[in-house]
């Protein structure tokens, strides 16, 4: 029984590219810390201070969708700054910034994802 709960909690953990770049990043001696270490680049506080305002003045289904297509597209892109970072480059340390960033990019899009969902109701 232990064994198949261990096998379902890595396979959750693998599954999700987030959590395995993650633990990846753990692996190599360089955790996340997300709860102590929530420092960021400017540029970066930046694009999300400029997400959350394009949410809150977002009015039509349009602006919603350009938002999401736009934060998907960040998704994407931190993704394979990940996988550069930790397969090619060997850097953990970075790739773990980067994977903190994703935590930010993750929780917005799912508050667009959320706004989008009380549109259509």
């Amino acid at each position: 029984m232990q064994w198949s709960v261990r096998v379902n909690e890595a396979y959750q953990r693998l599954k999700d590219p987030l959590k395995r770049a993650a633990y990846l990043c753990e692996l190599r001696g360089a955790p996340i810390n997300a709860e102590n270490n929530t420092a960021m680049p400017p540029a970066f506080l930046m694009q999300q201070m400029a997400w959350r305002e394009a949410l809150d003045e977002a009015r039509t289904d349009m602006e919603l969708e350009t938002l999401a297509h736009g934060v998907k597209a960040a998704r994407h892109e931190a993704l394979a700054r990940c996988a550069m970072l930790l397969d090619v480059q060997g850097d953990a340390a970075a790739a773990a910034q980067q994977v903190r960033a994703l935590m930010f990019v993750e929780r917005f899009a799912r508050e667009v994802d959320d706004r989008v969902d009380q549109r259509g109701q």
